[in-house]
């Protein structure tokens, strides 16, 4: 659980810095372009060639560092890409067992939360990975969930954060019958794939 959660963290952290690097580019912009004044408070005289080539070199100097942020961020996000296309399972599927002992874990009913966090009334028609699939999300029983055709398209292929894994984890102790000790594995959920 700890390893999703620093997932989930570092590429909310990511959306957030890539944000606010734009509208850091765009404000850059915009008062890049701004006419400027001159210490007396009057705009200076000087031919169309001379503005534009004034305002071209303040947009380029104004953009230069959020720019360089930027770039920088985009060869983050296609590295953290990247990895997620060598974590992928090699199965993409969940097999007849596993979808059958999903479902019977889930009792026939749709595991994930609907509103007011609770679990969703509906019942299962889909096998769904918790951690997705396309971000190296294993096809194993531990990260299956059940799901209804509403919640699976909802939740599509984010990665779920930290809190609702552990309401997940919450309402599996509730509904798992133990079949001695509760295992682990039938309780927790999300499973990622190693690097290969």
């Amino acid at each position: 659980m700890l390893e999703l959660k620093r997932i989930y963290w570092s590429r909310q952290a990511l959306r957030v810095a890539y944000s606010a690097v734009v509208m850091w580019l765009g404000a850059s912009v915009v008062l890049a372009l701004m006419p400027k004044v001159n210490a007396a408070g009057s705009r200076s005289a000087a031919t169309v060639a001379e503005i534009l080539r004034g305002m071209v070199d303040g947009v380029l100097a104004a953009v230069s560092v959020p720019g360089l942020f930027l770039v920088v961020l985009t060869v983050v996000a296609a590295v953290i890409r990247a990895r997620d296309l060598k974590r992928r399972d090699p199965v993409r599927r969940f097999s007849r067992q596993q979808r059958r002992e999903g479902l019977a874990r889930a009792g026939g009913q749709c595991e994930m939360e609907s509103g007011l966090r609770r679990r969703c009334p509906r019942p299962a028609e889909h096998g769904d990975h918790f951690y997705p699939w396309s971000k190296g999300g294993s096809t194993s029983l531990q990260n299956f969930v059940a799901a209804c055709a509403r919640c699976n398209r909802t939740k599509g292929a984010r990665v779920p954060s930290p809190g609702q894994q552990a309401r997940m984890e919450r309402r599996r102790q509730e509904y798992v019958a133990p079949a001695g000790p509760v295992s682990v594995d039938h309780v927790s959920v999300g499973a990622r794939q190693p690097l290969a």
